[in-house]
């Protein structure tokens, strides 16, 4: 099946959204695209519409389509969403990974260990991606996984590593890693892996947003807070 124009701008726009190429706050305008990649009009309009719904681009009006700009907020509205789908992506894996799996899932997590402890915040932000997507890998729904890999995308596109704006969450995320192959390992309920999953973002998040609300606290003058 021939793909449509449409369907070509929308993936060059999408993979260079996501490779870096056109970061926040590019524009991206029609008229250059065109040229550069020799499709017309109409369809770059339409993979702009559609790269607005899924919330990559921002249409200003008067000033086009601009490469969205994340923040703080944006990375906690996906953590909570990542939780949900990649707890459930976890949970329906489960049951199909084989031992080859577990074993390198448990490789991964030590080289984080590794990561750690020679100060590479880079090294471990990329291992925990491929640690959390060989946990969804035997997952046999490829819209949830579409989800699951565009939320880690985004989430990377905020913030390389979350981990390393709360003091000690790194160090305990190993050790959540470790807990959730035990179940998988151990053959648990399904639904006991898909909270554990889960509980792992959420545990990230709260860590993340107790320490900027501690640093926030510490940087307002003392009779503010203690007024609070």
């Amino acid at each position: 099946m021939a793909v449509s124009k449409a369907d070509q701008a929308y993936q060059i726009l999408k993979e260079r959204i996501m490779d870096g190429t056109y970061g926040p706050g590019k524009r991206l305008v029609i008229d250059q695209l065109g040229r550069e990649y020799n499709i017309s009009t109409n369809p770059w309009r339409e993979s702009l519409r559609r790269l607005e719904a899924e919330g990559w681009v921002d249409i200003i009006q008067n000033a086009g389509a601009v490469v969205k700009t994340f923040d703080t907020e944006t990375w906690k509205r996906t953590m909570r969403l990542l939780a949900r789908l990649g707890g459930l992506a976890t949970a329906l894996s489960a049951e199909k990974m084989t031992p080859d799996d577990i074993s390198e899932a448990r490789r991964l997590n030590r080289e984080m260990g590794d990561a750690l402890a020679n100060f590479d915040p880079q090294r471990f932000g990329a291992l925990n991606r491929r640690f959390h997507a060989l946990l969804c890998s035997r997952c046999d729904d490829e819209r949830l996984n579409d989800l699951v890999s565009a939320e880690w995308t985004r989430l990377e596109l905020v913030r390389q590593s979350a981990f390393w704006y709360a003091p000690g969450r790194a160090l305990a995320s190993i050790s959540e890693h470790t807990a959730i192959l035990d179940l998988i390992e151990g053959g648990a309920d399904p639904e006991m892996i898909e909270t554990a999953s889960r509980r792992h973002d959420i545990n990230t998040l709260e860590a993340v947003t107790n320490y900027e609300a501690s640093l926030s606290g510490a940087n307002e003058p003392a009779h503010v807070r203690s007024a609070i």
